[in-house]
């Protein structure tokens, strides 16, 4: 059984990525063990380098599978917002840190 909520989990992976201390500093701060902390962030990274081709036996689904692959992609979803939250920490981040405001404004033109 998973001692840790997703929602834990997520905030401490978020932290780590967007420069928010070592694994060793988020072990003092959450009060995770900093190797808990280590497979957490591999894990997700893992799951956000895996590109998805689907095959001509993929794409014959029964309607049994559909449910499952739902959840599936509902998952993926989750990861790619939470992905998107950290990006836009980081843009954010540069923006206070070095004073780069990496956005696209509206209405300028690209040379």
């Amino acid at each position: 059984m998973e001692k840790y909520d997703q929602n834990l989990k997520e905030r401490v992976i978020a932290d780590y990525l967007s420069g928010g201390g070592t694994y060793r500093q988020l072990q003092g701060k959450y009060g995770i063990d900093f190797r808990l902390i280590h497979q957490w962030v591999q894990a997700f990274k893992g799951s956000n380098t895996n590109t998805m081709k689907p095959s001509k036996q993929q794409n014959v689904k029964l309607d049994e599978d559909l449910p499952r692959e739902v959840k599936q992609l509902q998952e993926e979803l989750r990861q790619a917002r939470l992905y998107n939250k950290l990006l836009e920490a980081l843009v954010d981040i540069g923006k206070e840190k070095y004073g780069i405001d990496l956005r696209k404004k509206n209405g300028t033109k690209q040379s």
